[in-house]
C-alpha cells in the first residue's frame, strides 16, 4: 500500500486555505464596486452643482429674471443631481 503525500492535516489546511480565499476575493470585489458607486455618484453631484452655477450666471445674463428666481432654479438643479446620486447607490 502506498501512503499519500498528503495527510488529513495537509488536506484540512488547503481546504481551509481556499475557502478563506474565496471569502476575501468576494468581499473585496464587493468593496471595489462600492467604491466605484460612490466614487460615480460624487462625480455626478459635482457635476450637478457646475450645471446649477452655470444655469444661474446664465439665468441672471439673459433670461431676465429676478435673482431669487435663478436661485430657486439653481437649488432644483442640484437636487436633481442628488436624487441622481441616490439612485446610483441604491
Amino acid at each position: 500500500m502506498s501512503e499519500s503525500r498528503f495527510t488529513p492535516v495537509t488536506r484540512a489546511a488547503g481546504t481551509l486555505a481556499a475557502l478563506a480565499l474565496i471569502t476575501f476575493s468576494g468581499a473585496a470585489l464587493s468593496q471595489t464596486r462600492n467604491a466605484n458607486e460612490r466614487q460615480e455618484g460624487r462625480h455626478v453631484k459635482q457635476d450637478a452643482k457646475q450645471d446649477a452655477r452655470q444655469g444661474k450666471q446664465e439665468c441672471k445674463q439673459t433670461d431676465g429674471k429676478s435673482n431669487t428666481e435663478c436661485r430657486q432654479e439653481k437649488r432644483d438643479t442640484k437636487q436633481d443631481g442628488r436624487q441622481e446620486k441616490r439612485e446610483i447607490k441604491h
